[in-house]
């Protein structure tokens, strides 16, 4: 019997005013995965855009883009999931930390939310933190700065360059996940 294929989640907000912004920075990776797996397009009935296609070969899998803003992912998620009969161990979530410094990629399985209000969304809608995340470092904010207010900010001038980068060393991360 072949291996269900992997779920792919990219966390950030709809909209042109939030295109590059930190907090979108898990729909840059994966618009960054479609545009390499020649992904097509999957018609869904829930708040997201959703596509399916395979990375180098690796096993089959779905993309998903919660279009539901960040703090409500998991009500795109779910029921995505459960149309496609999909469980929690083929999940993998990619999104921003504030707590990693910029340009640091961390893979975690089993974690709490971390305060990640995207990440608590899911984790409530599944009933289950046993999925796979993969945290991308945004860094702290500068003093003054309101956490939610950061996140909401464009990457500055060296970031934007680095960025690419970042990218394709988290979809390396990932690739590593489709093998374990």
């Amino acid at each position: 019997m072949p291996n269900p294929p992997f779920l792919i989640v990219g966390l950030g907000n709809p909209g042109n005013e939030y295109a590059q912004t930190r907090h979108n920075f898990g729909f840059r990776v994966v618009d960054e995965i479609i545009s390499l797996s020649s992904a097509s397009s999957v018609n869904v009935r829930i708040q997201a855009e959703a596509w399916k296609g395979r990375l180098s070969g690796g096993p089959e899998m779905y993309i998903l883009k919660p279009q539901t803003f960040m703090n409500l992912s998991g009500e795109a998620v779910a029921p995505f999931m459960r149309s496609k009969k999909l469980d929690a161990d083929s999940l993998i979530v990619v999104h921003d930390d504030l707590d990693i410094p910029f340009g640091e990629i961390r893979v975690s399985r089993n974690a709490s939310s971390g305060g990640h209000n995207g990440v608590q969304s899911i984790i409530d809608s599944l009933g289950t933190k046993d999925f796979t995340r993969v945290r991308l470092g945004i860094g702290r904010p500068p003093e003054n700065v309101l956490a939610d207010a950061f996140v909401l900010q464009r990457f500055k001038g060296e970031e934007e360059e680095k960025l690419p980068g970042i990218v394709y060393k988290t979809i390396a991360e990932i690739v590593k996940i489709f093998s374990r």
